[in-house]
């Protein structure tokens, strides 16, 4: 077989290489038109000024880039709504990878009574759906008074299954005598952890950041149980609101929507890498 390999001209080869990448390349831009049609489609309807009959594409002359000045001078609060978003977004991110990477650390490496036992109820804790949970969150916040806050739009989900239980399967990954080198050299659990461990599991922590970043982000139930003033609202109570008062206006709703959605592509933007890597870790011995 091979010599039938070597005996074909270079020349074929190399054309039938090039061939194969063409094609590779016009089909991941077919694709990624595809995966991109409703956010260009909404650029677009976004720019085609008041309309009820929008077009698929704008009238390249006549492009309205006023629109966004105009959402933000109509509804004042979008800019706060979005910082809101942000930090409860952040710190929910942070308390995550913080919680998740003890408790992995603590299934992974430690040996203490009753761990397969608790580590069976966080994995059950993921079978409960959140709405369960939403009436004895809410009066527990309720009766700290922390409605209208960050602390009561953040506290219910500093802890979760998922992430311990992400961590704890790329800590075993970990060869057990990395860990018997650091003790002989006097290091700690903690010094471990953070020297050794969480450089080597950036990807999946950066898997589980922006997961938790974008999902925290779309809350929707929560911030509207929770909040009532509309300075405490977040982006997605916010622009449903805003959504049912231009319901006449199109461009200014995919504005409106267009505004919400960027911050959130930034991270999936610059830690597109990390989450890939973090994806395909383990798949590859």
């Amino acid at each position: 077989m091979s010599a039938i390999v070597n005996t074909m001209p270079q020349g074929k080869i190399s054309i039938g290489k090039r061939l194969g990448t063409i094609v590779t390349y016009i089909l991941l831009v077919l694709v990624s038109l595809i995966i991109l049609f409703p956010l260009l489609f909404a650029f677009s309807i976004a720019l085609q000024g008041q309309t009820l009959t929008p077009q698929l594409l704008p009238d390249l002359t006549q492009l309205d880039w006023g629109v966004f000045v105009r959402v933000l001078a109509q509804q004042p609060d979008l800019p706060r709504w979005i910082l809101n978003s942000f930090v409860v977004s952040f710190l929910v991110t942070v308390g995550i990878l913080v919680t998740s990477s003890l408790a992995a650390y603590a299934f992974a490496f430690l040996n203490f009574w009753g761990k397969p036992i608790f580590f069976a109820i966080v994995m059950g804790t993921m079978m409960i759906p959140f709405e369960a949970t939403l009436v004895p969150n809410f009066l527990l916040i309720l009766h700290l008074n922390w409605t209208d806050s960050y602390q009561g739009l953040v506290l219910p989900f500093l802890a979760g299954g998922f992430g311990i239980f992400l961590l704890r399967q790329y800590f075993m990954t970990i060869p057990p005598e990395l860990q018997e080198a650091a003790k002989l050299d006097g290091c700690g659990h903690f010094r471990f952890l953070w020297s050794f461990l969480l450089p080597l599991a950036r990807p999946a922590l950066a898997t589980l950041g922006l997961y938790t970043f974008i999902t925290t982000w779309n809350q929707f139930y929560w911030p509207l149980l929770v909040t009532n003033e509309s300075t405490w609202r977040t982006t997605q109570i916010g622009i449903a609101i805003f959504h049912s008062s231009e319901v006449n206006f199109l461009n200014t709703q995919m504005a409106a929507t267009l505004i919400v959605v960027l911050p959130t592509l930034l991270p999936l933007i610059f830690g597109h890498r990390q989450l890939v890597r973090g994806l395909t870790a383990g798949i590859i011995k």
